[in-house]
């Protein structure tokens, strides 16, 4: 391992990826600290104090705490990566887009032109309506967190945080293009791992103060360790379906039978059903925040993280997205008809109507494996951290995206080091990230 550390310094080119990608989460990471005028920071930190358990609560944590201090870069990257995943569903919904995804690069690149144009209007819309709403905000005094409502402040905290969305979309572009790894997923990475340093500061304070039992701390990190052990496994699962290839006589070339495979992976959605999941579970709670009504407060109340309510309607929705994501990105039939266009068939299996079928039938029943995963991982931390009243939130959807993103980045930086024939992390070993 040391070893392949230093290969890294000794490739010029991987060497100046590295220290460009970490230059700029640097830069997005100084941004996270400006302040956006016109707000009581005090009053501010109070309601946030008041919105664990809410939507803002899971945004702050993605955006690695801007949105808590309301600094420029409070939005974060979810504008960019909810228009994403909008237009990657309107992909199947409007035939249009759809044929833009099958025209090559050219198509690729109007999409994400698109993409981008949707990132603004998110984020001109999020920021409207965080302005609008934190003019109704009060501190622990009933001060205002806004001294000085109006559509001044709406416009001014509008362009600024719309501003800031732009520029963290375009340092993710960057990074992709210049630097090491998927920029945009490296952001997330970043907002969601600095926390940790506050969150163990924390708990040192806990064990001093004989709040927290050094025991139970030592539990709780074993169990993390156990579960980001269990996801880096799922995530690297595979079915491999294998395919031979008939023998075939394309012009004056004749090539002989072959044998390939088609690998489905366990978990095919990946992270997006607990960010749905979360999504709509905790509007309710994020609602109640503003609406000062006592049977909706309670009702709210039992929709937080740790509530057995929430916990099961958390693992329904994150089984009804695994199913839905799965079916709107991979198509069985188109997948089967291009399995027959080159000749190929599963052993045993008719290729067309068949091989279709079959293909439906097995990945229905990794998505459910991929399903009760994703469902363990996500709910057993959020169980335990509210069971041992832990000063921090690291959650299963955290974990699922910080270990992703590391074992994609670690796999980019082996392939550099292996490309130029200098020993990988692991001796004998590919390591192979989530694609």
């Amino acid at each position: 391992m040391l070893e392949a550390i230093l290969n890294i310094f000794k490739i010029p080119d991987l060497k100046k990826r590295i220290f460009f990608s970490l230059g700029m989460l640097a830069v997005y990471r100084v941004g996270c600290h400006i302040p956006t005028p016109g707000i009581n920071s005090q009053a501010l930190a109070h309601f946030f104090a008041q919105a664990k358990g809410t939507l803002l609560g899971m945004f702050d944590m993605f955006s690695g705490g801007a949105l808590e201090k309301l600094t420029v870069f409070a939005l974060g990257i979810m504008p960019y990566i909810s228009s994403s995943i909008i237009f990657q569903l309107l992909t199947v919904v409007i035939p249009s887009i759809e044929k833009l995804s099958k025209e090559g690069e050219a198509g690729r690149k109007k999409i994400t032109q698109y993409t981008r144009y949707g990132t603004i209007v998110l984020s001109v819309v999020q920021a409207l309506g965080i302005s609008i709403g934190l003019e109704s905000m009060r501190g622990p005094v009933g001060e205002l967190v806004v001294p000085s409502p109006g559509w001044g402040f709406r416009l001014m905290t509008v362009i600024t945080l719309t501003a800031g969305t732009a520029f963290i979309m375009w340092l993710g572009e960057q990074m992709s293009e210049k630097g090491i790894g998927n920029g945009i997923s490296l952001i997330i990475f970043a907002g969601i791992v600095a926390r940790i340093p506050t969150a163990i500061l924390n708990s040192v304070r806990l064990i001093k103060t004989g709040e927290l039992s050094l025991f139970i701390l030592i539990f709780i990190a074993a169990v993390m360790v156990a579960v980001i052990a269990g996801i880096v496994f799922v995530e690297r699962g595979q079915r491999r379906l294998p395919i031979h290839y008939a023998k075939r006589v394309v012009g004056q070339k004749t090539f002989g039978a072959q044998t390939s495979h088609l690998p489905l992976k366990v978990n095919m959605a990946g992270v997006i059903p607990p960010i749905f999941a979360s999504s709509i579970i905790m509007f309710p709670a994020t609602i109640a925040n503003f609406i000062n009504i006592p049977w909706i407060r309670d009702a709210a109340q039992k929709m937080t993280p740790g509530n057995w309510i929430y916990e099961l309607f958390y693992i329904a929705f994150i089984v009804f997205f695994c199913y839905f994501y799965t079916a709107v990105t991979f198509n069985p039939s188109d997948v089967a008809e291009n399995i027959k266009k080159h000749g190929g068939y599963i052993p045993g299996i008719r290729p067309g109507k068949e091989t279709s079928e079959y293909l439906d039938k097995v990945l229905t029943k990794l998505t459910f494996a991929g399903a009760a995963y994703i469902s363990l991982v996500c709910v057993l931390p959020s169980i335990l951290i509210g069971k041992f009243n832990l000063p921090f939130y690291f959650g299963g959807t955290a974990l699922l995206i910080a270990v992703g993103v590391g074992m994609d980045t670690v796999a980019q930086v082996e392939s550099h080091l292996i490309a130029r024939n200098y020993e990988g992390f692991m001796k004998g070993v590919r390591i192979r990230g989530r694609r």
